[in-house]
Order: structure tokens, then sequence, then C-alpha cells
């Protein structure tokens, strides 16, 4: 067992590489690079540097006292939604420019979905001086409109995308066709722990610093590096591999994810790919994806336009067959009275991603000395249009 793939990218029989021809020459040289460039102690260093004083790291681990009491268990709350920009999104992003840069690359292109990881990739490509060049689902930028203006007054260039079902399948299509035929000064920072390898791996190298810091915090607030619980979202699966990642060697912790459910009356209106889908080609890599009999990608769905996505990364296909964690669904409702009652007991909105995370805490049973941390992966100032929707259509808040 391990958390990191083996020489051809595969964890278990996840993963790999499959891609167009044309690409070959940009996906081995990344493959041949990004182990030495991220083991580099100039690379380590700038990183950390702006993980710190940029991205505002570490993150708080804040006992949720209110939550803790309702569920009967020490629960924290991983908050993410603190870094710079308003998601975990940032560190991957940081990481890879640092690695583009290194490699000699002049564009960013990346897809995104709730518009976090675009945001973030538009942020980091100002500071750093760098061309962006954005793809996003026409229906996600509907739903997304703060995010839009945010990627545009950050300099980057956003293309919607109309083909398909206009969310983050098809802006990734998009993005894989634009890479193809721009590929010599262009680098695709993909987002999640997604696509063909070696990107699964540099995601979730990146983004471990959630957990890292997570044994650290513990240590000093309940003298154990280790908890029983460690739960988060999975869309791509990003966030959670982060949170994940140092506690994967560890029997003991319990790693929950939780897939967008999608709609209470129909079954077909999901975006459970580990627990609906079966195995096939997405984006590059070969893991469960959202399928028809014929082998067709059925179009994802979900409140939450970060988790609206047919397919998850390779890593946690690998995890929830070799039974290293364990996946849950929560449906749209559920989500969306998980984010009131965190909001109401605790003080913070999170984000739609985040709230299928909190509403898994009504599908496990705790003891009173566990100790449970929650990634909250993001703020939900961005979802507030679909939360005024919710208000105006069902008037279920009060």
């Amino acid at each position: 067992m391990t958390k990191f793939p083996d020489e051809n990218g595969y964890y278990g029989e996840f993963g790999g590489a499959f891609i167009p021809e044309l690409l070959w020459a940009n996906i081995a040289e990344l493959t041949d690079n990004y182990e030495a460039i991220l083991n580099s102690d100039s690379f380590k260093n700038e990183f950390n540097e702006l993980l710190h004083d940029y991205v505002g790291r570490p993150t708080p681990l804040f006992f949720a006292q209110n939550l803790s009491k309702r569920y009967g268990a020490k629960i924290y709350l991983k908050r993410e939604d603190l870094c710079h920009t308003g998601a975990h999104k940032l560190n991957n992003v940081l990481g890879q420019i640092l690695l583009a840069k290194r490699l000699g690359k002049k564009r960013i292109i990346a897809e995104t979905g709730a518009g976090q990881h675009g945001v973030a990739t538009a942020t980091a490509c100002a500071l750093m001086g760098l061309k962006c060049t954005v793809f996003m689902g026409a229906k996600d930028a509907i739903r997304q409109k703060p995010n839009i203006l945010r990627m545009r007054m950050l300099g980057a260039e956003i293309i919607e995308v109309r083909s398909g079902s206009q969310t983050l399948k098809d802006a990734t299509n998009d993005a894989i066709r634009y890479w193809i035929n721009n590929p010599a000064e262009t680098h695709y920072l993909i987002g999640s722990t997604i696509g063909p390898h070696p990107y699964p791996d540099i995601v979730a190298r990146l983004q471990s610093v959630i957990s890292e810091e997570i044994r650290n915090q513990l240590n000093q607030k309940e003298k154990t590096m280790f908890p029983n619980y460690v739960i988060a979202c999975v869309g791509g699966g990003s966030n959670a591999a982060g949170a994940f990642f140092h506690f994967i060697d560890n029997p003991s912790v319990n790693l929950i994810g939780v897939e967008a459910g999608g709609t209470m009356d129909d079954a077909s209106k999901t975006a459970a790919s580990i627990l609906k889908g079966k195995v096939g080609i997405i984006h590059g890599c070969k893991t469960y994806l959202l399928q028809n009999n014929d082998g067709q990608i059925i179009e994802a769905h979900s409140v939450s336009a970060g988790l609206d996505y047919p397919g998850i990364g390779p890593l946690h296909a690998y995890l929830n067959k070799s039974q290293l964690a364990k996946y849950v669904s929560v449906y749209d409702e559920e989500a969306i009275q998980a984010a009131l009652l965190l909001t109401r007991l605790e003080g913070i909105i999170p984000a739609l991603e985040s709230a299928h995370a909190i509403a898994a805490l009504d599908k496990l049973k705790f003891k009173n000395t566990d100790i449970v941390v929650v990634n909250l992966s993001g703020r939900g100032d961005k979802d507030l249009d679909t939360y005024k929707l919710y208000f105006e259509n069902d008037n279920k808040n009060e």
C-alpha cells in the first residue's frame, strides 16, 4: 500500500496517462522533472515562504464547541476557507506555477468549476507576471458570478464553455484541446487530483501541507498527532487528498470522503462517482466515473459547482477499493441544511462543497472521546446566489 503512484503512475489499478500523442512531450517533461523540482531546497524554500506570507498558512485548526456538543465528539474544523482567495486551491496553484516557471513556461491555462481554482490561478499569475487563461462551463459561470468578476479583475482571460453540460467536465475538455494546440510554452494547471500522471501525484503532494499542519496542530491541542476521523468532501478530490495524505499509512485514522449525492427524488441526478460509477477512462486517467452501459460519460449533478464532476481522482479510487478510506454521499438538501447549521452554530458560512463534509457528521456515530477533523475547504460567499435561490424557492430557513 502506498499514497504514491508506481513508476507508471498507477495507484493499484487506477491512474496512468491516457493522452493524445501530441501531449506526450509535455507529460514526459513533467514526469521527468517534477519530483526533482518539488524536492529541491530552492523550490521548498520559495513555496514555503509563499504559503506562509502570501497564503496565510498555517490555517487555524478551530475547536467547534457547539458542533462538538451536538454530535458528542471533539470536532475540529481545518480552516482552509481562511486561505487567501478563500479556499485550499491556492496551495496547489502556487506550487504548480513555481514548477512551471522552472520548466520555462510562459502561459498558464486552467479549468474551473466553482471558480475557486480559477481565482487562485488568476491570483498567482498576477503575482508572478504570467499570462492566464481560465476555461469555465457557462452553467458554472452563471452560478459563480462573483468569481468571474474576480478573475477578470486579476487580468485573466475567461473562456466560457458552451458544449455538453456546460460544467467542469466540459471546461476540462476544452482546456485539454487548447493545450494540444499550444503545447510548447503552456502549462496546464490542473486543479484537482485528476488527469494523466503525474498530475494526481503533484496535486496530492502540494496539498499535503493540510494534513501536515493538522498533525502538528493536534499535537499541540490534544497531545496526539492522529485524530480518530478526518472528513472531507470529494469532487476530483484535491482537498480530501491533502487532508488524508499524512494519515493514509495509519489505519487508526478513519478517512471519510463525502461525495455529492445530488437530488433526493432522482437517483440519476448525482455526482457520486465512487458509489454510483464504474471503472473507465476520463480526462487522461483510469478511475471510477459515471457512465451508461455503452461507456458514455453521464452528466453529473450537484448543487455545488465544485463537486459537479462525473469522475474521481485515481488516488481516491484506490483508497476506496483497498478500503483505506470510506466514501459516503450527501444529498443537495442535506448539504444546504448542514451549511445553515454551521452558520448558526459556529458563525461560519461554508462553501457548498465544504457543507457536504459537515453533513456527513449526521451519518457517523462517535464516542465522546473521538477527535474528528472536518476539512473546511472553502468559504461560502461565492455561493450566496445559490443560497439566496434556495431561500426564495423553498422558504425553509425559518
